[in-house]
């Protein structure tokens, strides 16, 4: 049998073995944070806690505060611990933290553990993204991530589903609970996920990349070629995260940190409020939640064409246009219309927010070399945090302040504007259209 080679266009079993515990894992995590948002009209009405919108906002960032922590921390120690070890301690942690939340006696310890969940999710996409950028063919990267990625909104788009069934008849604190299940898959992970073998070349643990290539049948050649610079033994002792801002560096870093914040100030906004906003319309609830249904599936179906789109044209292109499209089509859910054309404009939002998104995590991992991928997507997550932070808050703010309802809906339009014009300004990568 031939041995894998990550040059060829062939995609072998052990790519799709990663990409499908990566989309596990991004699936846990679309349905932790998807929830919230899905739960929050709920949870204004419980009348035990008496929450305002701007308690809700507030309560809705505490998770956005723990991922920013997390992207940053975790994002590093994966190119210190390596990848395998730092995603299960992920799953484990917010898995028991959603069984905390459902299980909360106050608002109060209910945000905690929001907190504490979202130091894990924060970890699982640099850390997977890292494990499918090198498990996959270089000529396949874009659509892997993208299929990979695709976890992130079908975990959306089941918090949707099941809240539409279940969330009147059963409450919201039984779709927390749901969101602890993934722990049972630690267990799986840990026996059949191999470690990152760009992570051990590049730290020089030679012997131990040998036993998974012979485990996988990977040609260690291809993967050194593919990094023909970091594949030395010593070469992964710098500071990864002064790299980021060497002079080298600095700009692309700098315009990807822009376009991560504002392009998570959508999605995370849109996520969390996007129901309740629909409400204050005049939608029913059923109506609501499957607009964000809508938003997260067409982020599924929308991410796998985009993934094909980058790997032709680029990503810097498809990544341009999506946003300006998410842009546009916000700005006109301001205006009152039909339901097939409002389900429209949230269809392109999805697909312009979400899952453009995915296709800038794909970017940055390819942007950046194998020792400090996962510390730069890890970091401009982070940053980008912010901006998801902030989105919860000042809607909730805004609805408190009795804003008109059309100026939330423009916030996030110049949001997708400003994101669309960062990226055009990071400098084009040495390697061509990547």
């Amino acid at each position: 049998m031939d041995a894998v080679d990550f040059e060829s266009n062939s995609i072998p079993k052990v790519t799709y073995l990663v990409v499908f515990m990566c989309f596990f894992c991004m699936f846990a995590e679309g349905y932790d944070l998807a929830i919230y948002g899905a739960v929050l009209p709920a949870l204004l009405e419980y009348p035990a806690w008496a929450l305002s919108p701007a308690m809700g906002g507030s309560i809705g960032s505490y998770a956005l505060i723990g991922m920013l922590i997390g992207a940053v921390c975790v994002g590093t120690a994966t190119d210190i611990f390596g990848r395998k070890k730092i995603l299960v301690f992920c799953i484990t942690l917010f898995s028991i933290m959603m069984a905390l939340s459902s299980i909360a006696p106050s608002p109060e310890m209910f945000g905690l553990f929001r907190f504490i969940a979202g130091l894990g999710c924060g970890g699982i996409i640099p850390t997977a993204s890292a494990l499918t950028i090198e498990y996959s063919p270089i000529k396949r990267r874009s659509l892997m991530y993208a299929i990979m990625y695709t976890g992130y909104a079908f975990g959306g788009v089941f918090s949707a589903l099941i809240s539409m069934f279940f969330l009147e008849e059963h409450g919201w604190r039984i779709m927390f609970m749901i969101g602890a299940v993934p722990i049972l898959a630690v267990p799986f992970i840990l026996k059949f996920m191999p470690e990152s073998i760009d992570f051990l070349i590049a730290k020089g643990r030679r012997a131990e990349a040998e036993r998974i290539g012979n485990r996988y049948n990977i040609s260690l050649e291809s993967i050194i070629q593919k990094q023909p610079d970091k594949g030395q033994d010593g070469k992964s002792k710098s500071n990864n995260i002064a790299t980021l801002f060497s002079k080298q560096n600095i700009r692309a870093t700098m315009f990807f940190w822009i376009t991560f914040f504002f392009g998570l100030f959508m999605i995370y906004g849109l996520t969390t409020w996007l129901p309740k906003l629909m409400r204050e319309a005049g939608y029913p609830l059923g109506s609501s939640l499957g607009l964000l249904l809508m938003l997260n599936l067409s982020a599924v179906f929308g991410s796998l064409l985009a993934g094909i789109a980058a790997d032709r044209w680029g990503s810097k292109k498809v990544i341009f246009i999506s946003y300006l499209l998410a842009g546009v089509s916000i700005s006109l859910l301001s205006i009152k219309t039909s339901m097939f054309i409002l389900y429209g404009l949230v269809g392109v939002a999805g697909f312009g927010t979400i899952g453009t998104t995915l296709i800038l995590n794909a970017y940055i991992s390819k942007y950046f070399d194998a020792e400090n991928r996962a510390t730069a997507l890890g970091w401009a997550l982070g940053f980008g945090r912010i901006g998801a932070i902030l989105a919860p808050i000042l809607v909730g703010l805004f609805m408190s302040w009795k804003f008109d309802l059309s100026m939330n809906f423009y916030l996030f339009a110049i949001a997708g504007v400003i994101a669309a014009l960062s990226i055009l300004c990071i400098p084009k990568h040495e390697n061509g259209n990547i």
